[in-house]
């Protein structure tokens, strides 16, 4: 073992000094003080508490850390400074510190400016001064959302670089599998990263090999699936025991709740995702509307929560694994997985969810990957700084993806066939995006063509006006959904457009015991259904997690029953 030599005096200041940074502001020096002393007594060890007296002083003090390379964490604002309001100090501070987590303090009054800047500066939280004591007001609030920074740092600090081509639709795979998964690592663009072609000429790699994994340990992979790249990473496992008590199919809002009850509940449960956990609400760049949530989360801190807390729990995940056969073999239920495994269970859950639809007209099958994308594919966010962006469809997830979009992208065109968007989007959402100067809505349009070589160059849009080509740089596509239920051929009954049928509808498809099904049983005993995938579903995150849990009861009374 080598010995350490300990840090030395001069070394110790370095060492603190790179700790990332906390950032207080209030222009009164009692409560910046008291707001200092509080953050500091809790989390002075892993993080640097830096105070300033006004708005200006720490827009100066947030540009110094960032050039000498040192992260800020979180932002501390008062709401109520003369010469700069809280909340224009941190629209400011947004354009330094972008993926720094921002809180407001105020006092009762403010409130109605809080909730104003929930919208207008993405705030992660308000706090209503005093927070006596600290350990119920202000630490269990600040500690979450360094946990969450500290979850997306960690995903750009190291791990596996991918080098590619942006628009490879290879290299897309490999990045979103990696941002959708939570694992850090980087993409290099060979076109526009010196440190990308660097690493190709020491690996002795050419550009036929492209797209190229490294990963930490010096293993290089060219041209991987992404199979291929779980499995290296350990991502992929294999299950742990031949029989289940309840194997779920599907890792989005249904599947995760069942995952967590029916773990937390002594049940021996199973769970796999074809893709990463977090299903499409995974994707979802703000979900502003579920319950307990008042500033909104994103869908993958959604789904890194609740993955961390069905792991904890003891339920198994198995990830980038794709059910494609149910068998039903007396009472044992049996899914065959796309490796060739089998999963024996008592139960199963199906939440498979939905996909988006392809858009079918020309161009579309070619660019797919090459700048157009179906889904938010938030891994392409930043790819977009200072592009034209073109987001299709009317909904919610289209709205979400417009208002993410926007904070990188020159300009956001929505592309909306009904005659407004409030027939298919919620309120809170139409106001968001009318406040947003970069985004323009196209109403009774269409997209009807897209062309380009490599990769996307421009749209052909069609509207009241007659057609026209327009200039595009990325394109991402929200046109609906069809269910995952292929792999339910024959076995398990489902309405004209393949939503499975549960309960009552599942019993006039045919049923074959004495008993009627429970509420979310389908057609096959002990196979039940929730969240999108289910005929007659609220496509709502809150009523996904609510069956999910539900199935779980009713699975208890399904095995406790003679």
């Amino acid at each position: 073992m080598t010995a350490q030599t300990a840090p030395t005096a001069e070394a110790e200041p370095e060492a603190r000094r790179r700790r990332p940074a906390i950032v207080a502001v209030d222009d009164e020096p009692a409560v910046l003080a008291a707001v200092a002393r509080d953050l500091r007594r809790r989390f002075g060890e892993q993080y640097r508490i830096v105070r300033a007296h006004s708005g200006d002083e720490a827009l100066q003090a947030l540009r110094e850390l960032v050039a000498r390379g040192e992260q800020v964490a979180l932002l501390v604002a008062d709401q109520r400074m003369p010469g700069m309001a809280g909340t224009e100090y941190l629209v400011h501070a947004r354009r330094i510190v972008p993926t720094a987590k921002r809180v407001l303090l105020t006092a009762y009054a403010d409130t109605e400016a809080a909730i104003q800047a929930i919208n207008e500066v993405a705030l992660d939280y308000y706090l209503l001064k005093p927070w006596d004591p600290p350990e119920e007001g202000l630490y269990p609030v600040v500690e979450d959302l360094l946990t969450t920074w500290e979850a997306g740092a960690a995903l750009e600090a190291g791990g596996v670089r991918v080098v590619g081509h942006r628009f490879s639709s290879h290299s897309h795979d490999l990045r979103d599998f990696l941002a959708r998964n939570r694992v850090p690592g980087r993409f290099l663009d060979i076109e526009r990263d010196g440190e990308a072609r660097e690493l190709l000429v020491v690996a002795g790699i050419s550009d036929e090999g492209l797209p190229v994994a490294l990963l930490e340990d010096g293993t290089v992979l060219e041209k991987p699936t992404v199979l291929e790249l779980a499995e290296r990473l350990g991502v992929s496992a294999r299950p742990s025991v031949d029989h289940y008590d309840l194997v779920i199919v599907g890792g989005g809002p249904a599947g995760l709740a069942a995952a967590v009850y029916g773990a937390s509940e002594g049940l021996r449960t199973v769970m796999v995702e074809r893709e990463a956990p977090g299903g499409q609400a995974g994707m979802s760049s703000r979900i502003e509307n579920y319950l307990g949530f008042p500033t909104g989360l994103s869908g993958s801190d959604l789904a890194r929560r609740a993955t961390d807390q069905a792991r904890r729990l003891g339920a198994e995940l198995l990830s980038v694994q794709d059910a494609v056969a149910l068998h039903v073999e007396g009472a044992g239920r049996l899914v065959e997985l796309s490796r060739g495994e089998m999963l024996s269970a008592n139960c199963v859950l199906v939440a498979s969810g939905v996909s988006y639809r392809q858009l079918v007209c020309p161009g579309f099958d070619e660019l797919n990957g090459k700048g157009i994308y179906y889904g938010a594919a938030l891994s392409e966010a930043r790819a977009c700084q200072n592009q034209h962006v073109v987001v299709i469809g009317g909904a919610n997830s289209a709205g979400q993806a417009a208002v993410h979009f926007s904070a990188f992208a020159r300009k956001v065109t929505m592309v909306v066939r009904a005659g407004s968007l409030g027939k298919s989007m919620s309120h809170y959402l139409i106001e968001q995006i009318a406040a947003i100067p970069n985004i323009h809505v196209r109403t009774k349009a269409e997209v009807i063509a897209a062309y380009g070589d490599d990769r996307l160059d421009s749209l052909r849009i069609r509207d009241e006006n007659g057609e026209a080509e327009e200039q595009v740089d990325a394109c991402f596509v929200f046109i609906g959904a069809a269910p995952r239920t292929g792999w339910l051929d024959g076995v398990v009954a489902r309405d004209e457009r393949g939503f499975i049928l549960a309960g009552a509808d599942a019993k006039v498809a045919g049923w074959s015991l004495q008993r009627d099904p429970y509420v979310l049983e389908t057609s096959v005993p002990g196979v039940f259904v929730a969240g999108d995938v289910r005929s007659r579903s609220i496509k709502r995150v809150a009523s996904a997690v609510g069956e999910g849990s539900m199935a779980v009861s009713l699975i208890h009374e399904y095995l406790a029953a003679p």
